[in-house]
C-alpha cells in the first residue's frame, strides 16, 4: 500500500480506459470490503467521468464480477444546494446512471442539500454518518472508497480555493459558500477524506492537464486537492493521456 506521500499514479490512454480501470477497482474493493466487513461503503463524486463509471457498474460481463448491491452503501462526497430531482444534483445524476442496479433504498444515503439553511443539511448528514458508522466522540468514519474529481482550479469535492471548509477540522460535514459560483454547497471535510481506506481521483480531459501538473509534479499547496492525504489509506490517481500530458 502506498501512502499519500507516494500516491499511485496510473496514466491510461483514454477516458474510457479510466472508466474501465475505475470499474475494476470499484468491484475489487467492494468484494474485499464485503468479505472482510460484510458491507462496502463508498462516497460518490459528481461529474461526467464518475457518471460514466456508475453506468459501467450496472453491467455484468464474463470479465466483470457482479456486484452485491444489497451490501453496497452509497454516500456522497459533496452536493449542490438544489432539490434531489434537479439536473445539477450529484445524487440525481448518480442515481440516473445507476438505474440498472438493484440498490435497496435503505442503502442510499444522500445529502439533503435542499435544506434551508444549508448548515442544517450539513449537520443532518454528519449526524447520519455518526449513527451509521457508530462513531464514538472524536472518531472518524472509515469509508472503504472515496471517489474524487479534480476541478480546473484545483478543488475537489466542494473544497474550493478560499472556502471556509478548507479550515474545518472538527466537523465531518460542512456547508460552504462557493464565491465563484455564487452558491452554497455541502461537502465532506478533509478529516473524513483522509480517514478513508482508499481515495481515488478520476481525472480526464486536456483542460485538466495544467492543474494535474501543479498537483502531481509541483504538489502546489495552494490547491485544495493537494491537502487530501489519507492517514493510513491508499491514494490513487487515474488519469487519461490528455490530463497527464504535462506531467
Amino acid at each position: 500500500m502506498r501512502s499519500a506521500d507516494e500516491p499511485s499514479i496510473e496514466v491510461l490512454p483514454s477516458p474510457a480506459a479510466v472508466v474501465l480501470a475505475a470499474d475494476q477497482l470499484f468491484r475489487a474493493t467492494a468484494a474485499q470490503s464485503i468479505a472482510e466487513r460484510g458491507r462496502f461503503t463508498v462516497a460518490l463524486s459528481g461529474g461526467r467521468t464518475p457518471n460514466d463509471l456508475y453506468r459501467s457498474l450496472t453491467t455484468t460481463t464474463p470479465d466483470r464480477a457482479p456486484l452485491d448491491w444489497t451490501r453496497v452503501h452509497l454516500f456522497w462526497g459533496d452536493e449542490r444546494c438544489v432539490p434531489p430531482d434537479h439536473a445539477d444534483s450529484n445524487y440525481h445524476n448518480a442515481m440516473a446512471a445507476l438505474a440498472g442496479a438493484a440498490i435497496p433504498s435503505d442503502n442510499v444515503h444522500r445529502i439533503a442539500a435542499e435544506t434551508v439553511p444549508p448548515e442544517s443539511g450539513a449537520a443532518a448528514y454528519e449526524s447520519m454518518l455518526r449513527s451509521f458508522f457508530y462513531l464514538a466522540p472524536g472518531t472518524l468514519p472509515a469509508f472503504d472508497l472515496v471517489l474524487l474529481g479534480l476541478g480546473p482550479d484545483g478543488h475537489t469535492a466542494s473544497l474550493f480555493p478560499g472556502s471556509s471548509a478548507l479550515d474545518e477540522h472538527e466537523r465531518l460535514v460542512a456547508a460552504t459558500w462557493v464565491s465563484s459560483f455564487h452558491t452554497h454547497r455541502i461537502t465532506l471535510t478533509y478529516p473524513v477524506l483522509d480517514a478513508a481506506r482508499q481515495v481515488v481521483f478520476l481525472v480526464t480531459g486536456t483542460e485538466k492537464a495544467e492543474i494535474a501538473r501543479r498537483l502531481l509534479r509541483e504538489r502546489d499547496p495552494a490547491l485544495p486537492s493537494a491537502h487530501v492525504r489519507p492517514t493510513t489509506g491508499e491514494l490513487i490517481f487515474l488519469l487519461d493521456a490528455e490530463a497527464a500530458a504535462r506531467l
